[in-house]
């Protein structure tokens, strides 16, 4: 028993350089990860920007490179075996140590104060974000600040593909939330938005039996604000909108909302944003209703097992701060 204890260590060696020295390279992890994040081949060889052929190929060298199958058939389309995400998930360990290598090394080269990447969702980056940005950058003029505003369903994926250092939003419910470590910091209330001159606004108070007859801007399917919406049209009994437009941009839904009687659910930050009496955003106005739409909290999210550097652990500590004052 002993000896076979202390020959792993050599074992592992073994193995680790057998791997390389097989021919595993940087596009077939790529190629993984590619095929963990759609689900089909084709779609992995079209975000590679590689023909289908190929990227069946390339997994074929991996698979004999590792000797065990990385990808099985599914229903609609391939998913990974548990061998396959195995090395997904180093892969993306891999990656991102990359990347920080890259960023630590042009920090060092340029004498910079460090580069962030943030995800958040649209509320929380206007009330939480945004004045925590303000006071990184007068204290560290160097720092580079990268912020991408969508839904949540985007930015933890993003997250895991090591993209953004940490996002504010909520664990979509087909991810494993394990994956993660959050700080619930916040809820995020809705509300409904019109043009001025709606025809709903001559009422004092709009129920939902008075919505389903207009066009409505929704988020696109699947996200949790779109549900949350959703649910509450159900829950009172009143049949969704029949004319959809699905959009993830502010700005698109509000120029929709400007030109048409279309409603358009959104955070209340955004709408106080854009129908404030000193906006000039197309004169939106916000609906009185008389029910509340619900939306779970939203947390400070960061991968599990991945330290943040230190730009990113000024930025994220502060917004933590802000967000209990």
């Amino acid at each position: 028993m002993d000896d076979v204890t202390n020959s792993l260590p050599e074992q592992m060696a073994y193995w680790d350089r057998g791997i390389f020295r097989a021919g595993l390279k940087i596009s077939h992890l790529q190629l993984i990860l590619a095929i963990e994040d759609h689900g089909q081949i084709s779609a992995a060889a079209e975000a590679l920007n590689i023909s289908q052929p190929a990227a069946s190929r390339m997994l074929g060298e991996v698979e004999a490179i590792l000797r065990a199958p990385l990808c099985a058939r599914v229903a609609r389309g391939v998913e990974l075996t548990q061998y396959g995400r195995a090395l997904a998930r180093r892969a993306r360990t891999i990656f991102l140590e990359l990347r920080e290598t890259a960023r630590e090394i042009n920090e060092l080269k340029t004498g910079s104060g460090g580069s962030v990447s943030l995800g958040s969702v649209t509320g929380p980056a206007l009330n939480l974000a945004v004045p925590a940005v303000s006071q990184v950058s007068t204290a560290y003029p160097g720092i580079e600040i990268n912020i991408q505003i969508e839904n949540s369903n985007v930015l933890v994926r993003e997250l895991l593909a090591a993209r953004h250092d940490f996002v504010i939003g909520r664990i979509p419910d087909d991810i494993d939330p394990r994956q993660f470590n959050l700080i619930e910091i916040g809820e995020e209330n809705v509300c409904l938005i019109v043009r001025e001159g709606h025809p709903l606004l001559d009422q004092a108070v709009v129920t939902f039996s008075d919505l389903p007859g207009y066009d409505w801007v929704f988020q696109p399917p699947g996200t949790l604000l779109r549900r949350a919406v959703e649910d509450s049209f159900l829950s009172a009994g009143t049949p969704l909108p029949a004319t959809i437009i699905n959009t993830s941009s502010i700005i698109l839904t509000v120029s929709i909302v400007q030109h048409t009687n279309a409603i358009a659910p959104v955070a209340r930050d955004v709408a106080d944003l854009i129908a404030g009496d000193a906006s000039r955003a197309g004169a939106i106005r916000v609906l009185p209703t008389d029910f509340n739409i619900r939306i779970r909290p939203y947390s400070l999210i960061t991968a599990r097992g991945r330290a943040l550097p230190p730009s990113a652990k000024l930025l994220y500590d502060l917004i933590l701060k802000q967000s209990t004052a």
